[in-house]
This record gives structure tokens, sequence and C-alpha cells, in this order.
């Protein structure tokens, strides 16, 4: 995406890449073919504008978080296929670490649950499971990281080994109160110092193109930051008790809670938000495995509706979802639950039951879980909460967008520009290279495309709400 010093969205390509499934459980990414498709995008809205390379300030990269992968620093080719974020090949190892009482402990360092959807039991099965790879990473032969920290490495061809706080504070490996690295959960996840990347601020150059990779001529990289957290950042959820939502795959719900990390209500974490001007922003964050994966499950696996935009259509078609209730637990339940036994299911279907009941209630689903984490923010911490900031494909849905108004009882308002994490990135890239001079800057930039206000009565709310917690617990008394 290329954006201009308005923060409009000049143009944009998008390139879809594979997604495998080698084994019960196991999601995996070519790295090799995300890199080729971000070069080709990136030259691709070039030619498609007329600019060139001369023209640009600045590139930043924003990426899903604890998807992660080990490469050969001297070959440049990683040693297997990248473990995606809703992998989980390292559940086994998950629960001997938490049955061993080593929970509370990482939880105190990294502010994270003992999960697979972090990057850590990931690397490890890696470095245990592909042929010579202990030898190699014993040999200061490997690197290890994260998407972005990948794709820096690449483009600079080789010369910087880097990620940023809010990448590295979901691997599961970093210390939120030291940070830094921490030698201990390194030694207990069986990976080596000499293959971490170093950990900058995100509004601070971390290297450049080299010319023979990629252009003619060096361009400043910076604006590293995962991709909630860049859309924290493009939200302007700058002071503590702002929140956003981000619909995607699956959904970051995050509550900026100022500059000291505060232990999480169970069922959430805390992270770094983002780290700039020196210092870090912590937040709450709740990570939801299904929201938009949902959708393209009803679209691509179940083939009930052909397209996005026909799940709206469909779901106002019907009053109600006549005691439907869809609990997305494809790959396990994600916070408050972390229930990664939990599997997917349809309930209270009666005799009536239509396809519009199914999908309604798949659309439902997706606000009811973002509401069960706002909920345990609110009721565990003293900050107070106004508005829900939002974007994301399925933002476009005004089904979703009002019933997840009326499901919190607060306005929801949409952002002017659905890949806002883009936006966020780029922002803190303008700061580095003084695009921007500040943060009332970047303010007077933001535009909000739609503001919904609640409507349906609170006993309402209350009763269908009852209905998903009851459908909740069937799940999770699935074996």
């Amino acid at each position: 995406m290329l954006f201009d010093a308005s923060a409009n969205l000049v143009h944009r390509v998008s390139l879809a890449h594979h997604q495998f499934y080698p084994a019960d459980g196991f999601v995996e990414h070519d790295a090799e073919e995300i890199y080729e498709n971000t070069v080709s995008g990136m030259l691709q809205v070039l030619t498609a504008t007329g600019k060139s390379a001369s023209d640009l300030a600045v590139i930043s990269i924003t990426n899903q978080r604890e998807t992660s992968l080990i490469w050969n620093r001297k070959t440049g080719k990683p040693i297997a296929n990248a473990a995606v974020w809703q992998c989980q090949r390292g559940k086994d190892f998950c629960k001997t670490l938490n049955d061993q009482g080593y929970g509370p402990k990482i939880r105190e360092k990294t502010g994270l649950i003992v999960d697979p959807y972090f990057s850590a039991s990931k690397l490890r099965w890696l470095i245990n499971h592909v042929e010579g790879a202990k030898k190699s990473a014993r040999k200061g032969d490997l690197l290890l990281g994260t998407i972005d920290s990948w794709l820096l490495w690449k483009l600079a061809n080789g010369k910087v080994h880097a990620t940023d706080f809010s990448n590295a504070c979901r691997t599961m490996l970093f210390n939120i109160n030291t940070l830094r690295w921490d030698d201990e959960l390194i030694a207990l996840f069986d990976l080596y110092p000499s293959m971490f990347p170093e950990v900058k601020y995100s509004d601070q150059i971390f290297g450049y193109t080299e010319p023979k990779v990629v252009f003619n001529k060096p361009v400043a990289i910076a604006g590293l930051l995962g991709d909630s957290h860049a859309a924290l950042f493009g939200q302007n959820c700058f002071e503590a008790g702002m929140a956003k939502a981000t619909y995607g795959t699956g959904s970051s719900i995050m509550m900026n809670i100022g500059n000291e990390p505060v232990e999480a209500p169970p069922g959430l974490v805390t992270s770094v938000g983002y780290g700039r001007a020196g210092k870090i922003d912590y937040v709450f964050e709740g990570n939801i495995h299904c929201t938009g994966d949902t959708i393209n499950w009803l679209v691509n696996d179940a083939e009930l509706i052909s397209n996005a935009a026909e799940s709206e259509q469909l779901a106002l078609s019907v009053a109600d979802n006549n005691h439907v209730y869809f609990v997305p637990a494809f790959v396990g339940l994600g916070a408050p639950y972390w229930d990664n036994k939990a599997r997917a299911s349809i309930s209270g279907m009666a005799r009536n039951t239509k396809k519009a009941h199914i999908v309604r209630a798949a659309l439902e689903s997706v606000a009811y879980q973002i509401k069960d984490l706002i909920d345990l923010i609110v009721e565990n911490s003293s900050i107070p909460f106004h508005e829900m900031r939002v974007d994301g494909g399925p933002t476009r849905n005004n089904f979703l967008m009002q019933f997840q108004c009326d499901m919190l009882r607060k306005k929801v308002v949409i952002s002017n520009i659905e890949e806002i994490s883009a936006l966020g990135a780029s922002f803190m890239a303008g700061l580095a290279c003084g695009l921007w001079k500040d943060l009332d800057e970047i303010k007077a930039l933001r535009k909000a495309d739609k503001i919904f206000h609640p409507e349906m009565p609170a006993s309402e709310v209350g009763k269908l709400y009852e209905g998903w917690q009851l459908a909740v617990k069937r799940v999770r008394l699935t074996e």
C-alpha cells in the first residue's frame, strides 16, 4: 500500500499466498513466497502509480505477529515453512510446562499465558524436528524471527536482523519488564541467544533496502509493528483507556493501559502496545482465533454463501437467530477461555432452522467473542471504556457492526480505511523519517467512516448473551 503525506491511500495491491495444513492442528506459510509477493506487490504499486523508489520517503512493515520461522543466515533459506499463529504444534509442550508449574513465572516475565498460539513452542518444535537444525544453531548459522524480521533481513540483503517491541513481546521469549530477550526462557525452549534479532523502537530507522535486491537505490525501512499494535496506533489510541478491535482472520482486542506493565485479568494478557520516542505503551489484549475466518468458512468450506457480502443480506432476512448459536472453535478457543480442546459447533437448531439463521449466528458469534473480552477488561480494571474503534474487512458488514454496538452498549467507530494496520505502521515510519513531527500532526489526519450507536434493549442483549455463554459451555464440555 502506498500512502501520501496526508495519510490518504494512493494505491494498493493484494497478493494471496498459500496456507498449508500438513497435519491435524498444523498451519504453515511459505516464507519465501511471502517475501516474493512483498517485492512483487511493491513493484506493482509503483508501476500502477507511475512512481519510482526516489519518490518513497520510507517503507514500513506490519505483519501477523506470532507466525514465526527459522532460517539459515548463510544460505538465506528457511529450514522449514513458517509456523502460523493458528498452528497448534506446540500444544503438548505447553501442556507440559503448565503441568510442571511454569505458567505463573512465564506470565510474570512475558505477560502471556502459556499457549501454542505464541511463537516459543512453535520455534522449539522446529529446532527439535528439522534434521540438523540444532547442530546448525550451535554453530551460529541459524536466525529466528517473526515475519517482519524475515522481510527486513531479506530486503536489507542479510545486513539487518531486527524486530520491534510489539513483535518481540508476542514470542513468549521476551521479558516485558526488563525489555530484553529472557535467557531463562530461551534455554527452556531449546533455543540459542545467537538466533535472536535486535529489538528496536518502531519509530527508528531499522535499515535500508539493498539496491541489488529491490529498487535501484537504498530506501529506509522503519515503522515495524505487529498488525494489531499497528492498528492501535493507526486508531490513535495514544492514551490509557482507549480501545480498538481489529477484525481479521481472527481478532485482536486491545486497550492502552499506559507506560507501566500491569497484570492482566485472568484470560487476557499484558503486552507491549508499541515502543516509540524511547518509551513503551502497554496494553491489555485478548485474541480470538476465528472471526473473519468464520465468514471464510461459510463461503469456502460450508459453501452456504457465495461471498462475504451475502452474509449481511441473509442475516437481515430473518427476524432473529431462532435460538441458533455458532461457536467457531475450529482451532480451539482463544481468549478468555484458552481451551485448545474445544471444537466448533452449531447448536439450538430446530426443524424450522434455515440457512439464514446459521449465517446470522455465525456473524453474531464475532460480536459475542469481542463482548467476552471487553466485559472482562471493564470488570477487572479501573480504566473507563467509552467507545470501540474498529477496523478490518468485516467492518463493512452493517449488520455485524450494529450487533457489535448493541452487545457492547457503547459507541462503535469505524475507521475510514479498512487496513488501518498498514496506516499505523506508516505513521510510525513517517515519524522515524520526519514526515510528521509528532502525535498531534497524526491526530489531525484521523477520519471516521461511520459511527454506530446502541439500539437493542439491555434486556434483549442479556438474553442473547446468556444463550451464547451456554453454547460455549457445551463446546467446552466436549472431549
